[in-house]
């Protein structure tokens, strides 16, 4: 964790933390079968040593994550060589937060990644996103291709973009609706301090279920206080994430993504042509959203994402690049190795 560096970017008239590891040097060997050894003239191949491009991956968090969801991610890939980037949103953690948070889309997110890899100097890139951050990753690639090698994601399948639909399918105590609704999550949430909130987060969105509430309780009221932490989340992290929230708050983090879901992005096509991993914990609670575990499973996710892989960890929740991080990152550098 100390080899991670932190720097800041400005984007326009705010400063975006950045944390990043490794230099990108990671070079791959390509046996070559149709070049011989010249000194012996022997037919055995040999090896030829090329860089590997822009070796870099781009992390982007869900809520209530953070930079520092990505940390076992980040440690690994730089260990093999690549450059590894996670941003704070703007709004959370260490970013500064929009002047007006109430006004901040997904659209805002998007052109700040874009500021970013300007201001890094990055030509081409790795995108991973977890939960929402899923959508940024996915969209992206759609609107500028020519600067994304391929996209991993944790967590939420593609599906374009559209209208939400959640309110015709889940009873109005359903965690989205109730966060969509101004105020009411801020009073919510406002009972308790940060890292109480993102405990108690995190408990219901490692479980296999929706969370639900009834309609005289609240979401932050379906954890007991006694309820124990997963067993492969520390306090020590718990006090990370709450310094982080306790900086930043939630009224940018309600914003994106659960008062701007549906909107209209305006994309010019709606197919991520990138090659894309999905990795999926077996009991993530987002198979029971409507729909999802037919798209997840099915050939139908392959319609709007032709070049797509999925792949399970039977026993994985929502966090499970945090439960089982060298399982995940094993998959994340076979991509990485396989598209680069």
């Amino acid at each position: 964790m100390d080899k991670i560096q932190h720097k800041f970017v400005n984007v326009g008239a705010l400063k975006l933390h950045i944390a990043e590891i490794g230099n990108g040097t990671h070079r791959e060997s390509n046996p070559i079968q149709s070049l011989f050894c010249l000194v012996n003239k022997s037919q055995t191949p040999f090896f030829l040593f090329y860089p590997a491009g822009p070796n870099v991956a781009v992390f982007l968090h869900g809520f209530p994550e953070i930079w520092y969801s990505w940390r076992h991610q980040m440690i690994a890939l730089a260990g093999a060589g690549f450059r590894a980037i996670a941003p704070d949103y703007r709004g959370y953690g260490l970013s500064d937060p929009p002047p007006e948070p109430e006004k901040t889309t997904f659209s805002h997110l998007l052109d700040d990644l874009l500021a970013i890899l300007d201001a890094l100097s990055l030509s081409k890139v790795f995108l991973v996103g977890k939960d929402f951050g899923a959508s940024p990753a996915y969209l992206f690639s759609i609107l500028h291709p020519e600067r994304v090698i391929g996209v991993i994601t944790l967590g939420v399948p593609y599906a374009p973009p559209g209208p939400s639909m959640l309110h015709k399918y889940l009873p109005e105590g359903f965690y989205m609706l109730r966060w969509k609704e101004p105020g009411r999550a801020e009073a919510d949430f406002g009972r308790f301090d940060a890292k109480t909130v993102v405990r108690k987060v995190y408990i219901l969105f490692s479980r296999s279920e929706l969370p639900i509430a009834n309609e005289n309780q609240e979401i932050m009221d379906l954890v007991e206080p006694d309820t124990p932490l997963p067993s492969w989340f520390t306090e020590e992290d718990l006090s990370t994430y709450g310094a982080l929230y306790e900086k930043s708050g939630f009224r940018t983090a309600l914003q994106v993504p659960y008062r701007t879901v549906g909107d209209d992005l305006k994309l010019p096509d709606t197919v991520v042509k990138v090659p894309t991993l999905l990795i999926m914990g077996g009991k993530d609670y987002v198979f029971k959203f409507p729909g999802f575990e037919d798209l997840i499973k099915s050939e139908k996710a392959k319609e709007f994402v032709p070049n797509l892989e999925v792949t399970f960890i039977p026993e994985g929740t929502h966090f499970v690049q945090e439960q089982f991080p060298e399982q995940v990152n094993q998959l994340i550098l076979a991509f990485l190795a396989k598209n680069t």
